[in-house]
């Protein structure tokens, strides 16, 4: 870990000079700069003081985050077939679970559904790749084609159908798959 260039980055973050946090925890300008280029090391004391400026403790900054993977690949995704609703669903994102959203391809087979949904917090999207999907929402029923999408709050009982079978890409916020 290059510790001065994280605590530079941090001090930047907060807009402070150099000369400002060395003000504020009483070292001089020419320390900071050093220990920013990492010429001089802090002491751990002198460290702390330094990150209790920055408004992040000692713990919190030596904690390495973990890398956000960005990109999916197919084996990345994780599958769940229903034979009963004739339905695979594919998480595209398999890490979606703990998102604020849930991205997933849903394929419904020829007379294929997903289960009912009853009433609760949230929102879903859909864009239909191929095929044609009934859209059921509360005691309506709408139909999405190729290219269509659809968008409701989750606030009425719903689901998704097909006569002719469709694939499409589904988003739902929270998760709930």
């Amino acid at each position: 870990m290059d510790i001065g260039k994280k605590i530079k980055e941090m001090r930047i973050a907060l807009n402070l000079t150099q000369e400002e946090l060395a003000d504020r925890v009483g070292l001089s300008k020419g320390f900071i700069s050093q220990m920013e280029h990492n010429s001089t090391s802090p002491s751990i004391s002198t460290l702390e003081d330094i990150l209790t400026c920055l408004g992040v403790s000692l713990a919190d900054f030596f904690a390495e985050k973990e890398e956000q993977q960005i990109v999916f690949k197919k084996e990345d995704h994780f599958k769940k077939e229903d034979c009963e609703l004739k339905n695979i669903v594919r998480w595209v994102v398999p890490t979606a679970q703990k998102c604020m959203m849930e991205p997933v391809c849903l394929v419904l087979e020829p007379g294929g559904s997903t289960q009912k949904d009853l009433p609760h917090e949230g929102e879903e999207f859909g864009y239909v790749i191929k095929g044609k999907v009934n859209v059921h929402y509360g005691n309506r029923s709408f139909v999405a084609g190729k290219g269509e999408s659809f968008y409701y709050t989750s606030e009425k009982t719903h689901y998704l159908s097909s006569d002719s079978g469709a694939i499409m890409l589904w988003v739902s916020a929270p998760p709930s798959f």
